[in-house]
């Protein structure tokens, strides 16, 4: 797979493409459709299959308070590692900023989806907003496909119990600790991944130390202490994980992602782990002691013991699968 974060780019190497859009938040099944939608229509036009991801997302452009934006399933490197996992050929990596958020939706059209990518057909859902001020939509897609000569397709839905599979309904399951409805929605287990960093090491100081993990979100879409995996490499290890705003022992800042891996020893400082998670086991606790705080912790990694096994290879956990119309 081929990523630009410049449609002339694409121009300048390629003559047309199917396209479809969105931020691909998650890229839960609901995505997975709308790709392999994509991928049918390129192979039957005999053309590159491209998906044109948002980002930053839209509504993290425009906060002022990070608390008010949905929260984060993913960051652009994950997003891109699934979508490469689903056969895409090219992604456009569009950048939004006040430059785009201020292109008419006319302009949006001719220079980033005619003049730019050359697109024989465009794949949206009929409730998709584009332009400034969100002044384009599908019917006005439809007009000026018929005068560039590109053609318009509706999204495939995926629907479960009859609600449409969306990352808010990613997002509702985590936040209630479904994790396996999450696994539903998603195709996968849901995973966050990042570098492991050098924190106040104060969870070694009373005999939990801790891999500390940046999570790189405005805001998360899970708080509290959960039964978890922590992928090295192609090994899985059993890890007792918090996310949170440690109010115990930390008085500001953003949230953390803190992993306890069980009956491990090691440096793992600027290693990446994978965080897959397994289940909730309590919400995030202020404590009045140090004491208090680690007597918690015995109990919480006595949980975590129940609900997971022994270290396992990755492959036994269920992997990214695309999902045919």
């Amino acid at each position: 797979m081929i990523v630009i974060d410049d449609p002339n780019t694409f121009s300048q190497h390629q003559q047309g493409c199917v396209a479809t859009i969105g931020k691909f938040d998650g890229v839960h099944l609901g995505h997975q459709l709308i790709l392999d939608q994509l991928k049918q229509k390129a192979e039957a036009l005999n053309l590159p299959a491209l998906a044109i991801v948002i980002e930053p997302h839209p509504e993290e452009f425009f906060t002022s308070d990070p608390g008010a934006c949905p929260a984060r399933l993913s960051l652009i490197d994950e997003k891109l590692a699934l979508i490469e996992s689903f056969g895409v050929d090219f992604v456009l990596v569009l950048r939004f900023d006040k430059q785009l958020s201020e292109l008419s939706a006319e302009a949006y059209i001719r220079d980033i989806l005619v003049d730019g990518l050359g697109i024989a057909a465009f794949i949206v859902g009929d409730d998709f907003k584009f332009g400034n001020k969100r002044g384009g939509d599908f019917a006005l897609l439809k007009r000026e496909g018929a005068a560039h000569s590109f053609e318009v397709l509706e999204s495939a839905a995926y629907e479960r119990n009859g609600q449409r599979i969306s990352s808010t309904y990613v997002r509702d399951s985590l936040q209630a600790g479904d994790f396996a409805l999450a696994e539903q929605l998603l195709g996968r287990k849901y995973t966050i991944k990042g570098e492991v960093i050098k924190g106040q090491q104060l969870g070694g100081q009373i005999g939990f130390p801790t891999c500390n993990i940046d999570p790189q979100r405005l805001k998360m879409p899970l708080l509290g202490v959960f039964a978890c995996y922590a992928r090295l490499d192609d090994v899985l290890l059993p890890a007792a994980v918090n996310i949170g705003f440690r109010p115990t022992v930390q008085a500001e800042g953003g949230a953390l992602l803190e992993a306890h891996l069980l009956d491990f020893r090691g440096d793992l400082y600027g290693e990446t782990l994978e965080i897959v998670f397994i289940a909730k086991v309590r919400d995030e606790m202020k404590f009045e002691s140090l004491d208090a705080l680690k007597h918690q912790l015995e109990e919480d990694i006595a949980r975590v013991r129940e609900l997971i096994i022994s270290p396992v290879s990755y492959t036994h956990l269920t992997l990214p699968t695309i999902y045919s119309v």
